[in-house]
């Protein structure tokens, strides 16, 4: 068993709504843990608990993904994990290192320079100046702010003080990275960068990553807790019981999944305009239309009518097309099925997509999810002229052989 390095048993944190009151609370809660008595165990008038009795573990090679609405007790949790708030309840046990990114700027001093501020960071995680003398020329080339490293940084804007803090936080090797959606605001090639950097540091450290996008909780993590009303609702290895359970809570009920997710086999791809088999480059010189053929086994499917949507997505994981397959039936649930698709030119404003698929049903109202498959494969248009803005769709001409 690799080593754990975040545990978390039954913490809990409660706030007060109303200003005087939480005053007036944290003053006779004070005075009661120096006489020696214990805190108050029920709800006060006005308060709620934030976070609810939460206890989970990340172990070295682990990355969490930490998912749900917004309210739902993510940043309560992981300010109480950096040391920022103390937990009313529970206990934290946290070993290594920590790099955290929980808001733009955090830790960061304002009339300090960037250059201070890295050295100011890397003393608080603990390393000598030595060692950030090694790395500061990787900090700063990662950060990509250039001269702007000697400018305070109150000067900076948001991007740029992501870009210095992940670059800190990264760069010098935490045994535990804590990350909020903050990297939402950096720009696209700063966000592909990060996502890469933080698969390369989940190899081999504790991360907790906190995110709205689905599609990066998908790309990253490897374990998924979602959190509802300061409580967790769902934690295990299973991304996408964990996803669909969260996307239930804005669907009305409507995403269920059902089954284990099967495999896709034999995928090819051909250029309809000479019949060609293709790896993932296609020229756009004579693209007139591709076929996507594979195979999949539908044993865990049960018998009736589906569907299955097809959908692109370009390399900022934005979804930029879709297609929807004409019904189909599974009349016997067992066996291979063949399937094929076809994609079509049009216009876009970009040269690199990856495609998925799911296969659903509808069963009493509700959309239910037999198989899904993210990012099979990646196509990649090329033009001798260095035209990059066409690309392809999806045509619905689907066949099931």
């Amino acid at each position: 068993m690799s080593e754990v390095l975040i545990k978390v048993e039954g913490v809990s944190k409660k706030f007060c709504k109303n200003l005087k009151r939480s005053l007036w609370y944290g003053m006779t809660d004070i005075a009661r843990s120096v006489v020696g008595g214990a805190p108050a165990e029920e709800l006060r008038e006005g308060e709620f608990w934030a976070v609810r009795d939460v206890s989970f573990e990340v172990r070295r090679g682990e990355c969490l993904g930490l998912i749900g609405h917004n309210g739902a007790g993510k940043s309560t949790l992981l300010k109480m994990l950096n040391g920022l708030i103390n937990p009313d309840e529970g206990r934290i046990e946290m070993h290594g290192k920590i790099g955290a990114l929980i808001e733009l700027g955090a830790g960061f001093n304002p009339i300090l320079t960037g250059r201070e501020n890295v050295y100011n960071n890397g003393a608080v995680l603990g390393f000598s100046k030595a060692e950030i003398d090694r790395k500061f020329d990787d900090i700063v080339a990662f950060a990509e702010i250039g001269d702007f490293i000697d400018m305070p940084v109150q000067n900076y804007s948001s991007g740029m003080k992501v870009r210095l803090g992940f670059a800190i936080a990264s760069q010098m090797e935490p045994d535990i990275l804590i990350i909020d959606e903050v990297l939402a605001v950096g720009d696209v090639g700063f966000q592909i960068k990060c996502f890469n950097v933080i698969q390369e540091i989940s190899r081999r450290s504790a991360v907790i990553m906190v995110s709205h996008s689905m599609p990066n909780i998908g790309r990253t993590a490897n374990i998924v807790c979602l959190m509802k009303s300061g409580q967790i609702e769902f934690l295990g290895q299973d991304l996408n019981e964990g996803i669909t359970q969260y996307l239930n809570n804005f669907s009305g009920e409507k995403y269920l999944v059902s089954g284990n997710m099967t495999s896709i086999t034999e995928l090819k791809i051909h250029d309809l305009s000479d019949n060609s088999e293709i790896n993932t480059d296609v020229s756009l010189d004579s693209f007139v239309s591709l076929l996507l053929t594979f195979k999949i086994n539908v044993t865990d499917f049960e018998q009736g009518e589906y569907k299955a949507v097809y959908v692109l997505y370009d390399q900022t994981l934005r979804q930029i097309a879709e297609f929807i397959s004409d019904n189909f039936f599974i009349t016997e649930s067992k066996g291979i099925k063949d399937f094929q698709v076809r994609l079509k030119r049009i216009n876009l404003c970009s040269s690199k997509f990856n495609l998925s698929i799911a296969f659903y049903k509808i069963v009493g109202g509700k959309l239910i999810i037999y198989s899904f498959h993210e990012n099979i494969t990646s196509i990649n248009f090329k033009s001798s002229d260095n035209i990059t803005h066409s690309i392809v769709v999806i045509d619905g001409s689907q066949k099931i052989l």
